[in-house]
Parts: C-alpha cells; sequence; structure tokens
C-alpha cells in the first residue's frame, strides 16, 4: 500500500512538471471546474461562456495523457487521477500567486540573499553596528558572512563573487568597477604581553608608552601580501621615527596575532577597537607622539548592485554619517 502511494506520488509530481509548461490559466479552469462539478456554474465563475472552458479542459486532458473528468449526459465527476492531483494544482497556484508580492519584495531589497565579506579587523568595531542596523530594517534578507582578507575581497568583488566587503583600502586605486565607502577610522595601539608587565619591562599601570623603547622586541604582523596597507602603515610609522623593528611572526588574523602576543612571542600594532578582544595574558597601551590611523569601509561592485546590496549601502551610509571618526 505504501509503495503503491509513493508511485502515485511519483506520478502526480511527473505530471506537476509537465503541467509546468501549461498556462496558468488552464489550471484555474481545472480547480473551478474540479470544485463546482457543473460546466456552467464553473464558467459563470470564470466569467467566460461554456464552450472556451471545454476546449480548454479538453486540451488540457489532451497535453496531460489523462482523464480528468469523468463526464455524463446529467454529471461531472474527478476521475481518480484528478481527485489526488488536485490539492498539487491548488498548492501550485497559490505557489505562483505568491510571486508577485515576492517579485515586489525582492525588487525593493526587502528580502533575498546577500554575501558580505569582511576583514577580521571589522568584527570588532564595524561589522556587529552594520549587522545589527542592516538586519533589524530587513529581516527577510539572509546575509552570507564570510572572512576573508582585504586583497582576497577584491579579487571575489571583480569576479562577482561576493555583493560587498568590509575592506583595508588599498594606498593604490581600486579597481575602476568598484566602489568605495569609508566607515571608520581609528588609530593604531600596541599589544605587549602581560608578562613584560610583570618582569618590570612596563610600568605597572602604564598606558601610553614610546615605541622605541620596546625595538628590542619582535613585532607580529600581517605579511604584505595579504595586508598591505597595513604593513605599509606600520611600516612608515617606524621609518618616520627612524626606527627599525625586529622581524617576527606573521599571521592573517588578527585573533591568531593577539595570541601570538599572549603567547610571549612579541608586540603588535593593532587598531584600537582590538580591545574588544579580552585576551588573558595581553596589556594594549596608547602609542605617544603622533599614530597613524587605519580606515575601514566598505567595497562593492558598482557593474552589479542588487536591490538587497543597494539598501545594505543606503543603511551604512546612513551609519557612517552618525559615526565619530
Amino acid at each position: 500500500m505504501v509503495s503503491c502511494l509513493k508511485t502515485v506520488k511519483y506520478i502526480i509530481q511527473a505530471r506537476l512538471i509537465a503541467f509546468a509548461y501549461m498556462n496558468i490559466r488552464q489550471m484555474q479552469y481545472f480547480v473551478t471546474l474540479a470544485e463546482e462539478l457543473h460546466f456552467g456554474r464553473a464558467a459563470e465563475r470564470l466569467g467566460m461562456t461554456q464552450p472556451p472552458l471545454s476546449q480548454q479542459i479538453q486540451a488540457l486532458e489532451e497535453h496531460l495523457g489523462v482523464a480528468l473528468f469523468i463526464r455524463s449526459k446529467r454529471s461531472v465527476s474527478l476521475s481518480p487521477t484528478a481527485a489526488q492531483w488536485l490539492p498539487e494544482v491548488r498548492r501550485v497556484l497559490a505557489e505562483v500567486e505568491a510571486l508577485k508580492p515576492l517579485a515586489t519584495r525582492l525588487a525593493a531589497g526587502e528580502c533575498g540573499t546577500l554575501s558580505l565579506a569582511f576583514v577580521s579587523i571589522a568584527d570588532y568595531n564595524l561589522l556587529p553596528r552594520v549587522l545589527h542596523d542592516y538586519t533589524s530594517r530587513y529581516p527577510k534578507v539572509q546575509v552570507d558572512l564570510r572572512e576573508a582578507t582585504s586583497d582576497v575581497q577584491i579579487a571575489a568583488l571583480m569576479e562577482r563573487r561576493i555583493d560587498a566587503g568590509m575592506i583595508i583600502p588599498p594606498r593604490t586605486a581600486l579597481p575602476p568597477c568598484l566602489s568605495y565607502l569609508p566607515l571608520f577610522q581609528e588609530p593604531l595601539i600596541v599589544a605587549v604581553p602581560q608578562q613584560w608587565q610583570d618582569s618590570g619591562k612596563i610600568d605597572p599601570g602604564q598606558q601610553q608608552i614610546d615605541i622605541a623603547s620596546l625595538m628590542d622586541e619582535p613585532l607580529i604582523c600581517f605579511p604584505q601580501e595579504s595586508a598591505p596597507a597595513l604593513h605599509e602603515m606600520i611600516r612608515d610609522y617606524f621609518s618616520r621615527q627612524g626606527l627599525t623593528p625586529r622581524q617576527g611572526q606573521q599571521a592573517i588574523q588578527m585573533q591568531t596575532i593577539v595570541s601570538l602576543v599572549s603567547a610571549g612571542m612579541g608586540m603588535a600594532l593593532v587598531p584600537a577597537s582590538l580591545r574588544n578582544l579580552q585576551r588573558t595574558g595581553v596589556l594594549y597601551l596608547e602609542l605617544q607622539g603622533a599614530v597613524p590611523k587605519l580606515e575601514t569601509g566598505l567595497a562593492w561592485n558598482h557593474q552589479r548592485v542588487s536591490p538587497a546590496l543597494q539598501r545594505l549601502i543606503e543603511s551604512v551610509t546612513s551609519l557612517a554619517a552618525d559615526q565619530p571618526n
């Protein structure tokens, strides 16, 4: 019995696939006649005469290769196949009816999908605020998040594999197909191991430090190829002061860099928002003197802007206007 029902279900599904190529109006004719079981009353409900309705039902049956109605001179009834097919057709019609408001919502950017990449730094400043604001406004948009370095994001944007990305802008111009909106600037600070304070290298309670006093320690940083803008900013910072840092470990994620600091493997210059990453064994100190500021912003390919992406751009533009730098 179960096997038989499955077979019937597969037959119905196969017929529905064939039915998808038909006129939606024929589906409506079928359902109306199935409810009335009278050609005259069905035609009246549909606002048409009986002969065209009969012709459409006959054409439908010929296309499907099955009899949908059992006709006699006095009555019309559903065939066994049609009786099982009717709820499926009703479901399809309901889904078709829902397509118009869905298209309207998609065009308005109120639903759909949005792929958003971000540098690890953004996870501690921009990303939470952007996501909260955007998802509050457009809760039915599915946001696909992925972490990636700026160079990877720029390549993905050019190839249209992501919709938008939170990047550290390169010092050279972005590719012509990309637009960029600056969102946030923050000073660099230095992350040092807690054990340096315990050993007396750093005074307890010290809030600022002269970076020159730490030149005997290795510098942990991003690889130049993964974060050229940040790498060059840090290099230029030391160069302006006539200092040459010792090269330490490299990592492409801020979390990893801070973990290396915690392990006592050196110091790192990081954005001030990294204070939000509370890691045992790490102290964050401000730098004395002129300190460079790191910028983070939103980039997208203006050759393909979906409605959902347009709403994100509007959202972050509004957020940036209210964000003190």
